[in-house]
């Protein structure tokens, strides 16, 4: 059976009813903005100034 492993890994998280967090995905580096507000929400990449992905370093 294969091990079960959390792909996204939250590294910052600001606020409670209206939240801000960034996420990496574990895989491919890229980091994700997450906004919360109430009932609603939103989530994108992160981009650089060029509009290339922002990449963090990933570990095996």
């Amino acid at each position: 059976m294969e091990k079960t492993t959390d792909r996204f890994e939250r590294v910052y998280k600001q606020g409670t009813i209206t939240t801000t967090e960034i996420w990496v995905d574990k895989e491919t580096g890229v980091n994700y903005l997450y906004h919360r507000d109430g009932y609603s929400g939103g989530l994108a990449p992160m981009l650089d100034r060029e509009g290339k992905p922002v990449i963090s370093a990933v570990s095996y």
